[in-house]
C-alpha cells in the first residue's frame, strides 16, 4: 500500500510501527516522505498514494476521492503557527505591520496558510503584501535575512524562533481558540474512498497506540527523519502533536474541522463543499 507522510517527528512516531511490520494483518508499506505542501498537490494527481498526511485546508480539493480517517493526523490546543518577524517590522506588535509586507508561508493550501488568511482579513487593514511559498524549514532564516519581511511558521519552529533573533507577531492557534473555543486542525489523514477505510483507521489506531505503548522503539527511526533536529525538541514536537485526537478526532474533532471549513468556504477561500462527506 503507498502512503505519503512528513517526515516530522509526529508523523514517524505515529506511524513506525506500521512502516516497521510491527501489526499483524497490516499491509506492507511503501512509504514517500514529502513536505506537506507536496502532499496537498499528491493528493489531487490522478494517480496519487492510496494513504496521505494532507492539510486540512486541502480536503475540500480531494473529498471525492479520498476520504477524511477519524486518526492518525495532528489536532490540538496550543499548537497552532506563528506569525514570526524581526523587531524592526513588530514594533509595539501590532498585526497593522504586515499592511503591504512580504510575508512567506509555506504551502497556499496549508491549514497555517488558511488560519493566516482568516486572521488577516480582521486585523491587517488594506491586507498584506506579497505572499511567497517556501519550505517551511527555510522561513525563518529568510526572516532573519531579511528576504521576507515576516514569516508564518509550523511544527518546531514554535520551540526553536528565539534563536535566529526573531519576534512573535500573533499565535493563530490562540486566536483560533479564542475566536471558536475549538482546537486547531493541522494535519489531516486521508485514504481512497475505493479502499476498507475500517481497517486502515484500524492499523493507523493500533500504530499510534504501539507508539505510546514503546516510546523508545521509535526514537531512531524518528531521529533519522527529523532533519538534524536535537532529541529534545523532537520529543516536544511530539508531545504537542501527537495527542487524544491523533487516536480519535470524535465530535470536538469534528466540529473544529467543520467550522474551519466553513468559515473558510463562506469567504470563499476554499471550495463549498458538503460537510457530511467530512465522515
Amino acid at each position: 500500500m503507498k502512503i505519503a507522510f512528513s517526515p516530522c517527528p509526529n508523523d514517524t512516531f505515529v506511524f513506525h510501527a506500521w512502516v516497521h511490520g510491527l501489526l499483524p494483518g497490516a499491509p506492507k508499506l511503501d512509504v514517500t516522505y514529502a513536505d506537506i505542501d507536496v502532499t496537498n498537490y499528491m493528493a489531487v494527481s490522478s494517480n496519487g498514494p492510496e494513504v496521505l498526511k494532507i492539510s486540512y485546508a486541502a480536503l475540500p480539493w480531494v473529498l471525492s476521492e479520498y476520504a477524511l480517517l477519524p486518526c492518525g493526523g495532528a489536532l490540538g490546543r496550543g499548537c497552532g503557527p506563528l506569525v514570526l518577524t524581526t523587531s524592526n517590522v513588530a514594533g509595539t506588535k501590532d498585526p497593522a505591520a504586515l499592511a503591504g509586507r512580504r510575508v512567506a508561508v509555506p504551502s497556499e493550501r496549508s491549514t497555517a496558510y488558511l488560519l493566516f488568511r482568516l486572521w488577516a482579513a480582521q486585523q491587517v487593514p488594506g491586507g498584506v503584501g506579497e505572499i511567497v511559498i517556501m519550505p517551511f524549514h527555510k522561513i525563518m532564516p529568510a526572516v532573519r535575512d531579511g528576504v521576507v519581511d515576516a514569516g508564518l511558521v509550523i511544527h518546531e519552529a514554535r520551540f526553536t524562533y528565539p534563536s535566529y533573533g526573531l519576534v512573535l507577531l500573533t499565535d493563530l492557534g490562540s486566536w483560533w481558540e479564542a475566536e471558536t473555543s475549538l482546537p486547531i486542525p493541522l494535519g489531516a489523514i486521508i485514504a481512497h474512498r475505493s479502499l476498507d477505510l475500517d481497517a486502515i483507521a484500524g492499523w493507523i489506531r493500533a500504530s499510534v497506540e504501539y507508539a505510546w505503548a514503546n516510546p523508545d522503539v521509535s526514537r531512531e527511526y524518528v531521529l533519522h527523519h527529523a532533519q538534524e533536529m536535537s532529541p529534545e525538541v523532537a520529543q516536544a514536537h511530539i508531545d504537542l502533536y501527537v495527542n487524544k485526537f491523533t487516536a480519535n478526532l470524535g465530535e470536538e474533532g469534528y466540529a473544529a474541522v467543520t467550522a474551519l471549513l466553513s468559515r473558510a468556504s463562506q469567504e470563499g477561500l476554499v471550495p463549498k463543499l458538503d460537510l457530511s462527506s467530512l465522515r
